[in-house]
């Protein structure tokens, strides 16, 4: 990584990061403290037929660039599929999820203002502490004004 003095930041190839959430990888690129809260951007290396439950974020928009592989996004009561090139932007408070395609894929995740990055860090934290339930990915997600809206899919934790 370099960065300026003035707080210009350079990322390259594999560089950020990694979150270790066990199904899934998150690399971290850009944080509120980077960004001064105007986005964080994370990359997601997801393994065919994963996704997370129907979900909200009530306090940040969603957008996510589709870098390889396939994803099927559902926003409301649409189902949408969504290749390598695909670009999706969810509002804030819309209910959304996604499911990947039949082969790993990745995608860039980008929330604004910034947001999430935490939410990610207390998952994985909860992971490696042998603590995740139903009811325990609702607590971190409403830490992070985020609201689960369906059952946790098998293999999102």
């Amino acid at each position: 990584m370099s960065e300026t003095a003035d707080g210009a930041r350079i990322l390259r190839p594999g560089e950020g990061r990694a979150i270790d959430l066990g199904g899934f990888k998150m690399s971290v690129k850009a944080t509120g403290d980077v960004t001064r809260g105007a986005f964080s951007l994370l990359e997601a290396t997801e393994p065919a037929g994963f996704g997370p439950p129907l979900h909200i974020h009530h306090d940040a928009a969603e957008a996510f660039y589709v870098l390889e592989g396939e994803y099927i996004i559902f926003l409301g009561d649409q189902e949408f599929a969504c290749p390598a090139g695909s670009f999706i932007f969810i509002p804030a408070g819309m209910a959304h999820g996604f499911k990947v395609g039949k082969v790993a894929s990745r995608k860039l995740n980008i929330y604004t203002p910034a947001a999430m990055v935490g939410y990610f860090d207390d998952l994985a934290t909860a992971l490696k502490e042998g603590r995740m339930d139903q009811d325990s990915l609702s607590d971190v997600a409403r830490r992070y004004s985020m609201e689960v809206l369906g059952p946790v899919p098998e293999g999102y934790v």
